[in-house]
């Protein structure tokens, strides 16, 4: 998926959750880990989302795509956005697929 693709997706995902009544904190947190997308807060929660796009899911799908490689690489970069705060919040992992015209957010994905 080029760049551009990716920041659509992003941008479509960030609108998603926001019309569900989620504030977005920062947009792609970089670390030499790794990226996180999305950091939004829902209440207290800080929620970090991590955005896959696929035209078809003839490989398992955007869903699939966030493995257990992917997901320690999230919770490490998680923890580095962490250490920069003075009181860590309740966390959790979502992740938003878009596939074709149908987007799917999953919560507490793992």
């Amino acid at each position: 998926m080029s760049r551009r693709a990716g920041q659509e997706a992003e941008h479509l995902a960030c609108q998603h959750l926001q019309a569900a009544g989620l504030k977005l904190v920062e947009r792609n947190f970089h670390t030499r880990l790794g990226e996180i997308d999305l950091i939004m807060r829902q209440g207290d929660t800080l929620v970090f989302v991590e955005v896959r796009s696929r035209r078809s899911s003839r490989y398992g799908g955007a869903a699939a795509s966030v493995d257990a490689r992917k997901q320690l690489r999230l919770r490490r970069t998680a923890e580095q956005y962490l250490l920069r705060l003075r009181r860590i919040p309740p966390c959790r992992f979502d992740v938003v697929t878009l596939q074709g015209d149908r987007i799917d957010w999953i919560t507490d994905a793992f």
